[in-house]
């Protein structure tokens, strides 16, 4: 009899970094209706790429993202009324899709 060989998947471990990649989940009228639809959104590292953000999310929150997209909002230049002007700061944004039968919990979980 030929026996199945069983292919496990390795548990990734939660360390010091993975946690510098996800900022802070956002929280915002898109990322309500993303939720609907199983999924949700993240400020990450600037130097983060979708490969990090998937270790990430399956160390933390032990779910297997079904898609990673990730979009760079560049800041706004802001004047104030005569003062001046400013600039917003470039955020990194991870728009992350989950199972259907996942849910997350974003509250747990945070260091």
């Amino acid at each position: 009899m030929a026996e199945k060989k069983v292919k496990s998947e390795k548990k990734i471990v939660a360390t010091a970094g993975i946690y510098d990649i996800l900022r802070r989940p956002i929280i915002s009228e898109k990322s309500a209706k993303l939720s609907e639809s199983n999924g949700v959104a993240f400020e990450i590292a600037s130097d983060a790429t979708k490969a990090d953000v998937i270790r990430a999310i399956q160390a933390i929150y032990d779910v297997k993202p079904v898609k990673v997209n990730i979009v760079v909002v560049k800041g706004k230049v802001k004047s104030f009324r005569g003062r001046g002007s400013g600039a917003q700061r470039t955020v990194k944004k991870a728009y992350v899709s989950l199972p259907a039968d996942a849910k997350l919990d974003l509250s747990a979980n945070i260091k």
